[in-house]
């Protein structure tokens, strides 16, 4: 069995191209560069015409540079935004995969709507991370230069800026402290309020059967309070930041500025170096736009935070055995399923003959989609082991296993595409004539023909019953194939006829391979080869339906209308 790997996260993101983010920190820096060096000529330039000295070269010097400064940060606006794209793209890529490789278990730990606010929102915000990093380093370096710039002018200049700038390093550690509190929380509640549109977006029929819209519409917005808290927070710690800092650069300003005049009066340094002085002065003191840069950069890294969670969620690991050749035997042994931190199914053991149909009842809450999760991996157990001719299935690889096991839904998700192409999903080459048969042994040929495209329908363009979308999951099913058959209350919107054909079609071995069945009606129950009880995650017994029938309780499973259905 391969050993599963460190989960993946996106800290340290420079994105999928580094070649890329490091051009764009090259540009952002050389613009910076640029920036510094426009002063000292401006300083040049005006000590040339105070002396009457030619300055023609240096005013060219200054025009380059400012030219030079406009086309950087055209590269840096347009190469910035092809790295914010492209990083996006790749964490949506990134997340997505790894969501479908968790499985199941991600809809339940972060639920749908918080999902696809992560998916969505969050890695939009995250992918702005490499940009953000590169324009940090460029708006430190302004600063940084500009002390060293006063510094090669005086050393005084140099020193009276220090003296004041750990008073803005606080400023700023603070602010970047304060802003990732309040933008990890904003997107929480963000995340909060997407959840709950989904819930109402999946109950629509529900709430306006129920004329219950207002009441849901309140639901969904009940965080904006917070939300708005949490927003008017993140403005408020970046204007305190602000006016804090335009309470001390100020100062910071004037004393450089004293400085250079005592030194001016002292012909220590030149009017040209004065006036560079103050500009550098202004740079160094440029707290405003780290301001900017450092809440942008938190933004972007509470949204990383957030995809972290997910990645961090262990993905399913298979192993290198293949399948070999067998009838399907299925065996539990000793499985043990939580839900919640709850034993669903305790210490349950169970063999389905290789080529048979076991039907699986019990009352709600007993464990029935649960098992067929676990019988064919869509969930691991706690404790047990599941085989498949002898195999456990954590030992298959991935693609041995998919191919040996198909599922049935009592939901089945239509992804797009055509109704043909629906039914032919788990098939590398999905042939016309096997798309149809399974169609037509899941009794959804005759609807899907009466449609003016027949199996060229689009699945948006198709009006289907409930029951029509479970026969197409079951034509699904039947087309995948595979030696073990998964069908999770799969028959439960179709009429009592249909029901009845599709069982007889599974019992006698028109869907081939060996067949789990979740059975709600004692009819469907008696077709198969043998019951599998469930009774309080437990199995209780396992046998006929007829030999079942006899327990008081085993009918009072079914209630009353199926036994009157059964007799």
């Amino acid at each position: 069995m391969t050993t599963p790997p460190s989960p993946p996260t996106t800290h340290g993101l420079v994105g999928p191209a580094p070649a890329r983010w490091l051009a764009l920190c090259l540009v952002s820096t050389a613009a910076t560069g640029a920036g510094l060096l426009l002063p000292a000529a401006l300083g040049r330039v005006l000590d040339l015409l105070l002396a009457q000295a030619p300055a023609t070269r240096w005013v060219l010097y200054c025009a380059g540079l400012v030219l030079l400064i406009a086309l950087l940060d055209a590269f840096e606006t347009v190469l910035g935004g092809t790295v914010d794209a492209r990083t996006t793209g790749w964490l949506r890529r990134r997340l997505t995969g790894h969501v479908l490789a968790v499985g199941p278990r991600a809809g339940a730990r972060f639920g749908p709507g918080d999902l696809v606010a992560r998916l969505v929102g969050n890695a939009a915000q995250a992918g702005t991370a490499p940009t953000a990093r590169a324009a940090l380093l460029a708006a430190l370096a302004g600063p940084v230069g500009a002390v060293v710039a006063l510094g090669m002018i005086s050393p005084w200049l140099a020193a009276v800026f220090l003296a004041g700038a750990p008073v803005l390093a606080l400023l700023l550690r603070a602010f970047a402290r304060d802003t990732r509190e309040c933008v990890t929380r904003y997107q929480e509640v963000q995340g909060r309020i997407a959840q709950a549109l989904s819930e109402a977006v999946a109950g629509h029929r529900t709430i306006r059967a129920a004329g219950t819209a207002d009441r849901e519409t309140a639901r969904i917005l009940r965080p904006l309070p917070e939300l708005s808290e949490a927003g008017h927070r993140m403005w408020h710690v970046q204007g305190r930041a602000s006016g804090q800092s335009v309470a001390v650069a100020p100062l910071l300003q004037l004393g450089v500025l004293a400085v250079a005049g005592v030194l001016l009066a002292r012909h220590r340094v030149t009017v040209g170096e004065v006036l560079a002085a103050s500009r550098y002065a202004v740079l160094a003191t440029g707290v405003g736009v780290l301001v900017g840069r450092l809440a942008g950069l938190a933004r972007a890294r509470a949204a990383t935070g957030r995809l972290d969670e997910v990645l961090a969620e262990p993905a399913v690991d298979h192993g290198e055995s293949p399948l070999p050749a067998g009838p399907g035997r299925l065996e539990l042994r000793g499985v043990t399923a939580l839900r919640g931190g709850r034993a669903v199914l305790d210490g349950v053991d169970l063999v389905v003959p290789g080529g048979t149909t076991l039907a699986v009842v019990g009352r709600s809450g007993s464990g029935k989609s649960l098992l067929a999760a676990v019988a064919g991996r869509l969930a691991d157990p706690q404790s047990g082991e599941v085989l498949l001719d002898g195999v456990p299935l954590r030992d298959l690889t991935h693609d041995a296993l998919r191919r040996a096991v198909g599922y049935a839904f009592e939901r089945p998700a239509l992804l797009g595409g055509t109704l043909g192409e629906e039914i032919g999903l788990a098939l590398a080459a999905p042939s016309p004539a096997r798309v149809r048969e399974a169609a037509r042994t899941a009794h959804a040929d005759d609807f899907v023909q009466r449609l003016p495209d027949g199996y060229d329908t689009l699945v948006a363009d198709a009006p289907r019953s409930g029951g029509e979308s479970q026969r197409l999951g079951l034509a699904r099913a039947f087309a995948h194939g595979g030696r073990l058959l998964i069908l999770d209350d799969a028959l439960s919107s179709l009429d009592t006829v249909t029901e009845a054909r599709v069982a007889e079609a599974l019992v006698s071995g028109g869907a081939g391979g060996t067949r789990l069945l979740v059975a709600h009606r004692a009819a469907t129950a008696a077709r198969a080869d043998a019951v599998a009880w469930l009774d309080g995650g437990r199995v209780r017994a396992v046998g006929p339906h007829a030999e079942l029938w006899r327990s008081a309780e085993y009918r009072a499973v079914f209630g009353a209308a199926s036994a009157e259905e059964a007799a």
